[in-house]
């Protein structure tokens, strides 16, 4: 079988003893179960361990595939430069794995590397593994700003150019688990941080895979994880086979959860096809909201569908509710995919002539113009959730004690800077939040002083 097996590790860089120097001894249990996980991957013999790293090369819409014939690194970052790790890449595995990732749609390969050194969530694996084996080469593969479905659909195309080149391949999977578990922790506390470890924790040590896709973006972002992309990368790996799950260990005295897990493969298990199971039900999903959606939605959605299979941009159709021909107001449409934002663009006023000619054009560039992702394609199309915002007219407020964050949008200006952020948005709870999200897109400092406006919003789902 080419999928030997693959761990689930955590990367704090004091589990080096130069680096934590006394300090590795309140993890003792996570260095026990390492190097436990470290022998069972060694006795596999594996030709190639691909390393899936939170802290490698990241891009918002790519995977990067580490380049080149090899690469090192040490924890001088970490005050310990003598440790150091080296690689040999299997080079053959990575060209075929960047062929096979584009013939699958997922956007990857060897392009954007500045620094070739390795990252500490490559190498303090590595510095566990090399104590028990040697002689494997290695492919490096960074995380992405994707949706949880690319991940995985990743994690596929490893297993099928494993398969292809006849490698008996193990994957580790590095990521600590929340970092918002303690007040007095490096990053405080925040109350999904332990909910996040107690749930990932049991989906991982029953290698349940197909609950990884529940954990939605937002829920993952305010816990302050850094290895779900990682695991959901793992478990594509794995698709389609049966493993033996098993949890090694969990601690988290320092206020960032580590876990380490064992996965060692069965035999092929067809039903547990994850991906194929959540994308039924992501369209079983969407059909439902096809058949709830309002007027002002589906003109977002028709628009988008449109423009996206053919290039040409729709009239102004027959039959909408009559405000939306007779009425003017400043719209913003909103895309998610998979729980994450995958587009909003808008007016602040009124520019077009109805609200119906305002939501075509913004629909259009939500989903073709938005600077921080890529056109949306035609196969994300049935992935895609609408909103549509109508706001009313902006009023001059004082200060911030007249907001509220589920009532009022707000827009700050600082001479010819200006930026707006919608109300009752998820993850946005305080004030504070978000006039300091609207700085940061109007490109104003935290400390400048700006002028506040505000704004209600009907929202159309």
């Amino acid at each position: 079988m080419a999928m030997l097996g693959a761990i689930m590790v955590p990367h704090p860089p004091l589990i080096i003893p130069e680096v934590g120097r006394g300090q590795e001894r309140g993890i003792q249990a996570t260095i026990q179960a390492y190097h436990e996980a470290a022998k069972r991957l060694a006795s596999w013999k594996p030709d190639t361990v691909v390393v899936l790293s939170p802290h490698s090369v990241m891009y918002a819409d790519y995977f990067h595939i580490s380049p080149g014939r090899g690469a090192q690194g040490n924890f001088g970052a970490f005050r310990a430069p003598q440790v150091e790790i080296k690689v040999q890449y299997d080079t053959e595995f990575v060209d075929m794995l960047s062929r096979k990732a584009a013939g699958c749609g997922v956007s990857a390969g060897t392009l954007g590397e500045r620094d070739s050194s390795l990252d500490h969530g490559t190498m303090i694996p590595l510095w566990f593994l090399n104590q028990y084996y040697e002689g494997y080469q290695t492919v490096r593969i960074g995380l992405s700003g994707l949706p949880f479905s690319q991940h995985y659909k990743l994690g596929q195309c490893i297993q099928k150019t494993a398969e292809l080149l006849g490698r008996r391949v193990a994957v580790i999977a590095s990521g600590d688990l929340s970092h918002k578990l303690k007040d007095d922790g490096p990053y405080g506390f925040q109350a999904e941080g332990p909910v996040y470890d107690e749930k990932i924790m049991d989906i991982m040590g029953r290698g349940d895979f197909g609950r990884l896709f529940d954990l939605s973006e937002e829920f993952c972002a305010k816990a302050a994880e850094c290895g779900q992309r990682s695991f959901v990368i793992m478990a594509g790996a794995l698709d389609c086979l049966a493993v033996k799950a098993e949890t090694l260990s969990y601690e988290g005295p320092f206020g960032v959860g580590y876990g380490v897990c064992v996965y060692e493969t069965e035999g092929a298990a067809p039903q547990r096809d994850f991906l194929r199971q959540y994308e039924e039900r992501v369209c079983a999903q969407a059909a439902r909201r096809k058949e709830s959606e309002d007027a002002y939605v589906r003109l977002a959605r028709q628009t988008i569908e449109t423009y996206i299979r053919t290039g040409k941009k729709i009239s102004v159709p027959d039959g909408l509710p009559d405000e939306m021909y007779a009425n003017r107001a400043g719209v913003f449409v909103s895309l998610k995919e998979e729980g994450a934002l995958r587009g909003c663009i808008g007016t602040i006023g009124p520019v077009r002539n109805s609200i119906a000619e305002e939501i075509i054009e913004n629909a259009v560039s939500a989903s073709t113009k938005d600077p921080r992702f890529h056109a949306v394609r035609e196969d994300e199309l049935e992935r895609l959730e609408y909103s549509v915002d109508v706001l009313s007219p902006a009023e001059l407020i004082a200060s911030e004690e007249e907001l509220d964050v589920r009532r009022y949008g707000v827009i700050v200006t600082k001479g010819s800077r200006r930026g707006l952020l919608l109300p009752n948005l998820e993850g946005v709870d305080t004030v504070q939040a978000q006039v300091a999200i609207a700085k940061r897109k109007a490109g104003i400092s935290a400390d400048e002083d700006v002028q506040l406006e505000r704004f209600e919003v009907v929202r159309h789902y």
